[in-house]
């Protein structure tokens, strides 16, 4: 089976041919660390976890290395952690504490340590798979370093008033990737007019800091600290990661191509001015003819038709979506799906529309999984005992440049196959459905019908889509973990947000409440007539006496079954209190 993928370098699908048939490698560029990513931002995330995915799929099948399926796949993304952006955001947030100036530098690294940790949250939710490695800029500043002596020594970057400068005049073939005019790339470079500058064209490796800013020793014995400038990290750190690191391990054909790799990937707002400036960088600095075998671009998003913006009120973060701060909550699967659905190379015109058709479209799958599946089969899914792998209908729709339409278009042959009882049908449409990121197994009976509870049956179709909202709540939040305590703990925080989702629901006077198994149900509102005192006080007093014996993780565990029960404690000095949560 050959992968074939749309190079943008070369304007051409190609067959993807590794450079050392042992060692996939693929370097995408990653987030910058100083607010929530938006959903913009989610979609090479998605896109490049998908080719990861196929990657390892096609290396376990012996595809390049002659069957013996030995070949890895190591997947680079970075992690932008030092930028004027994160500067003027820490200094903002020490601003508005009322902090002084000199604590900047440990504002930056409480804001990207904390960003850093939303983003790999947030895409998680997503289905996502975590790369290879994540580097981070600040942690290869010696590499950044070391590539602009080389760039300087070879005659393509110069030093100017503590600024050292690629000589874009030096790279005869400069813009080769974006093929645009000079003066397309010197407005879409939004180039800074410098008179220390030999052209305008030239750009930043390094640059003088400000005073409290981030700031290292500079290069070429520049005596003022510095920083680097954006595009020296991404051509520093795929070399390390992909070249240094990976060296060791590589095949005599991997080693006839030093400093070169497989796979660059990113959004199409990055062909110009930073891969191309990558390339520039990199290839001038060891002197390759290429940096990347194929570059792979993922088209714009827009929101229901337009640029999104926030002078537009458009503007919206994966958090956002996943728990409906503003807006109804989505499931991260369905957000997923709904991005896959257009080809990565197309623009995407994200909206609600989108979200509802594929949400109702991937619970009719996981639904017909789940129902006329063999019960074995999602047991050992739900064990790890099931090997999950995708269809060859599957594999080979995404091989050819990545065409989700038609691998979901199989999907939903599969669904119409299970619905006929075809047992095998639906097992395959599990396994594909886990493989691509769209089941979360452990969360599967999320999707189930609601259950109605001890409620009134026709409050169901009356709160449709309280119900789906608490669906998306189940499957973002709820941590389905092995530990008893851990998992109670996060059960009763999703029911205390699935109490405030939809106030309305306490008209009829229900509620919507999720038990451990991710099923949701509508029930009556608890009432104090319909409660069990004794096991309520039996279950204070072995809380009390789990505090007495300072084991305060049983102690918060218990609080939280009362919680999960619809038991709000009140600790006083005279003894815990209780009452039901309104």
């Amino acid at each position: 089976m050959d992968l074939r993928l749309y190079d943008t370098l070369t304007r051409d699908k190609r067959v993807f041919t590794p450079l050392d048939p042992a060692n996939v490698r693929m370097y995408v560029c990653g987030p910058t660390v100083y607010d929530f990513a938006h959903i913009g931002n989610a979609r090479p995330v998605i896109v490049f976890d998908v080719l990861f995915r196929l990657l390892r799929h096609l290396a376990k099948q012996g595809v390049w290395d002659g069957g013996k399926g030995e070949t890895t796949v190591t997947y680079v993304r970075n992690i932008t952690d030092v930028d004027d952006k994160i500067n003027a955001r820490a200094a903002e947030r020490l601003a508005q504490r009322g902090k002084a100036p000199g604590d900047l530098n440990a504002e930056i690294r409480r804001l990207t340590e904390e960003t850093y940790a939303n983003f790999k949250a947030d895409v998680a939710a997503l289905g996502c798979l975590p790369p290879t490695v994540e580097p981070r800029a600040t942690e290869h500043i010696e590499e950044m370093k070391a590539l602009i002596e080389r760039l300087v020594a070879s005659g393509h970057a110069y030093v100017a008033e503590d600024h050292v400068l690629f000589a874009v005049a030096s790279m005869p073939d400069y813009g080769r990737l974006s093929k645009r005019p000079l003066d397309e790339m010197i407005a879409g470079a939004r180039v800074e007019v410098a008179p220390y500058k030999r052209d305008a064209m030239d750009f930043v490796l390094w640059k003088p800091s400000k005073p409290g800013e981030p700031a290292w020793p500079s290069p070429r014995g520049i005596a003022a600290p510095g920083r680097p400038g954006w595009h020296i990290e991404c051509s520093a750190m795929s070399d390390h990661w992909l070249w240094t690191k990976a060296e060791p391990r590589l095949s005599a054909a991997g080693l006839t191509h030093p400093h070169q790799f497989d796979i660059h990937g990113g959004g199409v707002d990055l062909v110009f001015p930073h891969h191309e400036n990558e390339i520039a960088q990199s290839r001038c600095g060891f002197h390759t003819p290429v940096m990347a075998n194929y570059w792979m671009h993922n088209g714009f998003l827009m929101v229901e038709g337009e640029k999104m913006a926030k002078s537009l009120g458009n503007f919206i973060t994966i958090r956002e979506l996943l728990r409906g701060i503003g807006r109804r909550p989505w499931p991260g699967e369905v957000i997923r799906l709904t991005m896959l659905a257009t080809h990565y190379r197309q623009p995407l015109d994200f909206n609600e529309a989108k979200l509802t058709y594929w949400r109702t479209k991937l619970s009719q799958w996981v639904d017909n999984f789940k129902l006329f599946g063999s019960q074995d089969f999602d047991y050992a899914l739900w064990t790890g005992g099931a090997k999950i792998s995708p269809s060859k209908e599957v594999a080979e729709a995404l091989s050819d440049d990545l065409n989700a339409h038609e691998a979901l278009t199989h999907l939903d042959r599969l669904s119409s196959r299970a619905i006929k009882q075809d047992v095998a049908a639906a097992n395959e449409l599990g396994s594909n459905l886990i493989w691509l990121g769209l089941m979360r197994n452990a969360y599967a009976n999320a999707y189930e019908t609601i259950l109605a509870g001890s409620a009134r049956p026709d409050l169901i179709s009356k709160y449709t889509d309280a119900i789906l909202d608490a669906r998306a709540i189940v499957l973002n939040e709820y941590k389905f973990s092995k530990d008893g305590a851990e998992r109670a703990a996060s059960l009763a925080n999703v029911n205390r947000r699935l109490s405030d989702l939809h106030p309305e629901l306490r008209s009829d006077g229900v509620q919507l409440i999720a038990n451990e198994h991710a099923v949701v149900s509508l029930e009556p509102i608890t009432t104090e007539a319909a409660i069990d005192k004794s096991r309520i006080q039996a279950l204070i007093d072995a809380r009390a006496a789990a505090r007495v014996a300072k084991n305060f993780a049983e102690a918060d565990r218990i609080r939280d079954e009362l919680l999960a029960m619809g038991i709000v404690l009140k600790d006083t000095k005279d003894g815990t209190t209780w009452e039901v949560a309104r």
